[in-house]
């Protein structure tokens, strides 16, 4: 037998030997799809019988809405609370579930929380489902890949939700978009979300792209050109499977220009899609009185937002910082400014946070000018924005800006990042007349701060009175309307 020959018959003998595990393994595989495709349909059967039984015992649909942190001070919140307030107004025949992983507290403890922070008071009661595995959409469980611990944990937590409870419509109101799969799938749910803040954004991945450092990108990947490139795909991976998520709403809402224009490009739905500006508490600031501050001997500057790290309040004290060497030698000196820090703590680790800010503030020498108020009640937060001249604001790319709105609405000159809502909704001319001012580091901030206080007090009040007069297209009353409007289809669908 020729070379040739021998050649022939080896490769023969290993096709064959390949077909034959090639057979088992095709089987196999077919098998476990199939054994899968059953239990995800047992899996669905079980879980629309428990709402089938749900629906018979209560006589009436059910709205959920997936909240984890719901007993915290944020936007996100107030939105939650008069999104609920809009739908019992409107129907009396539905019922109300909130899921939140806030422990150690009651429902009513919660709804009266609400009723303090936001002067908001629901109708009548919702039913609370309390979660028990919240840590796993905690950022400190993932200290590294944190997108994706935070969202595969966050299926772990909807399947926990799914299971407690299932409701005929679903939103999700906090961005946890890969839970949207898993309602609509599994649990045979209608859904809808209400997006704040895009879980990852082009912005995201240009700054990891130009290297540029970051509160979620370290100095030691932004140094490394490998980790760079590696964090790159890993975020053009994951916004592919948050599109692929996202994409499972029947409905959704965004709270500005800005967050719509990064929706539409992740999540590819532009039918199904529309800007709902969030409720700002408008009306409850208008009654301070909007007059010439001429004659205060001492300006305070207020901040109002969460003590999280994107918030950026080292931005903010480090300009407080500079605006004070800047005024060392002038009339009144540092003695006559103040900066007052005013936002909630939702854990440990945003105490923590606070905790390392008083520090920087000890370190540039300003603690005796900076106040810091923690989850202070309405009242509180009303009158320090009363005695201000100033607001600040530092997010970059803030998704829309409540606080931003409340101290126009309250009558001051607000000084904001020039990015994200602030920069395309809010802090844009009204009539013709400036609303407020944008900066974006701390030289820019220091020097609009300096600005402002040097205007006359009459130019000022010009300033703060078209900004008061331009949100009132962010009242309680414009977003019930237009999230009346937007959840109509999917609540007319439900079957009363």
């Amino acid at each position: 037998m020729s070379g040739h020959d021998q050649l022939v018959l080896c490769l023969c003998e290993l096709t064959r030997l390949l077909w034959k595990l090639l057979l088992p393994l095709v089987f196999l595989c077919v098998l476990l799809v199939a054994v899968l495709v059953l239990l995800v349909l047992g899996v669905r059967l079980w879980l629309q019988t428990n709402r089938n039984a749900r629906r018979a015992r209560d006589g009436r649909p059910t709205v959920a809405f997936f909240h984890p942190y719901c007993n915290a001070g944020g936007g996100g919140e107030r939105v939650l609370w008069c999104a609920i307030r809009a739908l019992q107004n409107r129907y009396a025949d539905v019922n109300f579930v909130v899921y939140t992983g806030d422990h150690g507290v009651t429902g009513q403890r919660i709804l009266e929380g609400a009723r303090r922070r936001f002067n908001i008071v629901l109708p009548r009661p919702v039913q609370f489902v309390f979660l028990q595995h919240r840590l796993l959409v905690e950022p400190s469980l993932f200290p590294h890949f944190t997108l994706l611990g935070q969202s595969v944990g966050s299926i772990f937590l909807g399947w926990e939700a799914l299971t407690e409870f299932v409701p005929d419509l679903y939103i999700d109101s906090m961005g946890y978009a890969f839970t949207l799969p898993l309602f609509r799938y599994l649990g045979g749910c209608s859904v809808g979300s209400y997006v704040h803040y895009p879980t990852i954004s082009t912005d995201m991945l240009s700054v990891v792209r130009e290297r540029n450092p970051r509160f979620n990108n370290a100095d030691y990947i932004s140094n490394n050109l490998f980790l760079s490139a590696f964090k790159v795909v890993y975020y053009c991976l994951f916004a592919l499977l948050y599109g692929m998520a996202g994409s499972c709403s029947d409905l959704v809402m965004v709270n500005s220009s800005w967050t719509l224009d990064h929706i539409l490009s992740l999540w590819r739905a532009p039918n199904r899609t529309s800007v709902v500006y969030p409720p700002c508490d408008v009306s409850a600031f208008l009654d301070i009185p909007l007059e010439e501050d001429g004659d205060r001997k001492c300006h305070s500057i207020v901040s109002i937002g969460q003590f999280r790290p994107e918030k950026d309040h080292r931005l903010q004290i480090r300009a407080f910082k500079k605006l004070l060497d800047k005024r060392g030698g002038s009339q009144g000196g540092r003695g006559a400014l103040r900066l007052v820090l005013i936002g909630g703590c939702r854990n440990q680790e945003d105490e923590d946070r606070v905790l390392m800010l008083r520090g920087l503030c000890q370190e540039l020498g300003v603690a005796d000018r900076v106040e810091f108020k923690l989850n202070v009640p309405f009242e509180e937060l009303k009158r320090e924005l009363g005695e201000a001249t100033i607001g600040l604001h530092t997010m970059w790319n803030e998704h829309f800006g409540i606080g931003v709105v409340e101290c126009m609405a309250a009558g001051k000159v607000i000084l904001a990042h020039k990015s994200g809502g602030p920069k395309l909704d809010i802090v844009v001319p009204f009539e013709g007349g400036q609303t407020g001012f944008l900066a974006d580091d701390e030289d820019s901030y220091a020097e609009a701060m300096e600005r402002i206080l040097a205007l006359s007090p009459d130019s000022r009040l010009q300033i703060r009175r078209s900004a008061r007069q331009s949100v009132a297209r962010f009242s309680d009353q414009e977003f019930e309307a237009c999230f009346l409007a937007a959840m109509e289809p999917l609540l007319g669908t439900l079957e009363r």
